[in-house]
């Protein structure tokens, strides 16, 4: 019986050693469950703050050259889902985008980031601002380690185009979801 567990015990603690390694990870400490009015967009018949969450990671893979983070609503009712906010280049040795980052007239973000065009047509954050009475939407925040230096894209690149390159430059993605309802 003693040596079925010290079998076990090894087993258990090779298994966790070979398949417990640190994964890429995405957290806030700004957010919860749901968005607030800090978060809220002012405009399009919201009137909150439009404040960036702070966002940090840790783990990134081996071989990544920066970063980008997005924010995503695909219940919008568009067709298409909705873009918040877009930012790419952020340097390697950066794990962290500080409260209300987003604001791009404030240069918070890291040296060399760069804020392209959301849905809304503005440079930067855009929060959350469903329409009323449609109900909780989800909203994904994703913070991408690319093996890639820059993009070679600028400020007015739209969303899809950055998630054109997002998609082929890719290491690892992780992403954190918030709802906000109106």
């Amino acid at each position: 019986m003693k040596k079925a567990n010290l079998i076990w015990v090894l087993s258990l603690l090779f298994s966790t050693t070979l398949f417990g390694q640190n994964t890429f990870t995405l957290s806030s400490n700004d957010l919860g469950g749901e968005a607030t009015k800090t978060q809220e967009f002012n405009g399009f018949g919201c009137s909150g703050n439009n404040q960036s969450p702070q966002l940090s990671w840790k783990n990134a893979p081996q071989g990544t050259k920066s970063f980008a983070v997005t924010m995503y609503d695909p219940d919008a009712p568009t067709g298409s889902g909705f873009w918040h906010w877009v930012v790419f280049d952020i340097p390697a040795n950066a794990n962290e985008l500080v409260p209300n980052a987003g604001n791009a007239t404030l240069n918070l973000t890291p040296k060399g980031a760069i804020q392209s065009v959301t849905d809304y047509g503005i440079k930067g954050f855009g929060g959350p601002c469903p329409p009323e009475g449609h109900g909780l939407h989800q909203y994904i925040i994703t913070v991408y380690a690319l093996k890639t230096d820059k993009l070679g894209l600028d400020e007015n690149a739209n969303p899809a185009i950055v998630g054109f390159y997002l998609w082929n430059n890719t290491l690892a993605k992780a992403s954190i979801v918030t709802y906000y309802q109106r």
